[in-house]
Parts: structure tokens; C-alpha cells; sequence
């Protein structure tokens, strides 16, 4: 992880925009993916491997089956941007209506249902502590994490303000293998890979890696 050195706290808008006018510059010249947080920049210098991107998958593919047609668990580009808070991240999957996804630009964080994030090998803090931290102050009302380096996960919702500033009130804590909830939606866990079992197909029931 990377994160620039000068003060990325401060909400003026003429340093945000530089942060951000440099994370998009990056993509596709550097491995890795680059966000602006509330600490700054952060890179994730890993490129995503086969675990992470095949829990991506499947997650997208159990939303979709049941969720409404007008409603898609979308992946990729572009970026989720709340730029009054000074953040831009890109969630591994977004719950978004198809009709909010009609824009020229960033997404606006007020239309997206759940982010979903499934950790980081190489930085799971960025997922963990960072994220819980940037989405409720963006306004994302429901974040779910998948971590496959210990096969367990949480749900994150009902956003309340506290004097840090806009804080999940409510986690649900779940281990691979149980159906999991995010929002009007039950998925699931039932064989998604874990990092410590290259091409196992079976759920880390427990939460131990080994």
C-alpha cells in the first residue's frame, strides 16, 4: 500500500482534484489499482488473482440471479465518487439500478444499493479499516466484505452519525458456507475459493486459514 504523503485530509477541492486527476492517469499504465481515500492515495500493487477474481464472479452471478432484471451486480469502471468527503474508490462489485448507471462520469455514491468487496491478498487493511471507514461518510448504505484468506466476511449497515463522523451501526459476521444477506438479497457462500487453497473449490468453514 502507497499512500501520498501530503495531507489528503484536508477537503480542499484544488488538492482532491489533483489526487484524483493522478489515479486516473494511472490506470492502465501501472499493476495494481488506485483509489483516493480519506488518508490520500492508496495502491493496491497486486493485480488481482484467480481466487479474488473468481469470488468476484460468482458473487456477481448469485446477485443477479435474484435481484430484480432492472437491478445488476455491476464490476470495473468506472469509479464510485463522493467528491465533497474527497473519496473516489471502486468497489469489486456495485448493486446499482441499470438506469443509474446511464451517466458520462464517476458514479454517484447516493445510487449505489451495497458495495461489495472481496480482500486483498496484498492489503487487507485498504478493505477492513479503510473502506468501513469511506463508505458510510460517501453515503453507501450497505458494504459487504468476503475474505478469502480466512474464508469469513461481514455486512455492514444502518449508517448513524458519531463524532468521527458517519459510522455503520450494525455488522453481521459470517463464515463461508452460510447464506449471507445484503440488503433484499440472500446468496450463498457455498464454494467460493480461499487464497490458502489454490483451485479448492470448497468452503472454509470455521474461518481458519490454515
Amino acid at each position: 500500500m502507497t499512500i501520498a504523503p501530503d495531507n489528503a485530509g484536508h477537503r480542499g477541492s484544488h488538492r482532491y482534484r489533483a489526487m484524483r486527476d493522478f489515479v486516473q492517469s494511472m490506470d492502465d499504465t501501472l499493476p495494481g489499482k488506485f483509489e483516493v481515500t480519506k488518508e490520500g492515495i492508496v495502491h493496491d500493487m497486486m493485480s488481482p488473482i484467480g481466487p479474488h477474481e473468481l469470488t468476484v464472479l460468482r458473487l456477481r452471478k448469485r446477485l443477479e440471479k435474484v435481484m430484480p432484471e432492472e437491478i445488476v451486480a455491476h464490476t470495473g469502471e468506472p469509479d464510485v465518487e463522493g467528491e465533497p468527503e474527497g473519496i473516489m474508490r471502486r468497489p469489486d462489485v456495485m448493486v446499482i439500478a441499470e438506469a443509474d448507471m446511464e451517466t458520462p462520469g464517476t458514479f454517484d455514491p447516493r445510487t449505489i444499493y451495497a458495495a461489495v468487496e472481496v480482500v486483498s491478498r496484498s492489503n487487507p487493511d485498504n478493505d477492513w479499516i479503510g473502506k468501513i471507514r469511506d463508505y458510510p461518510l460517501i453515503g453507501i448504505p450497505i458494504y459487504a466484505i468476503f475474505d478469502p484468506r480466512t474464508g469469513t466476511g461481514a455486512v455492514l449497515t444502518d449508517i448513524h452519525p458519531t463524532p468521527d463522523g458517519p459510522r455503520y451501526a450494525t455488522r453481521k459476521d459470517f463464515v463461508y458456507g452460510e447464506d449471507v444477506t445484503i440488503g433484499d438479497w440472500t446468496i450463498t457462500t457455498d464454494g467460493l475459493p480461499r487464497y490458502d487453497s489454490p483451485g479448492s473449490r470448497q468452503p472454509g468453514v470455521g474461518g481458519h486459514s490454515g
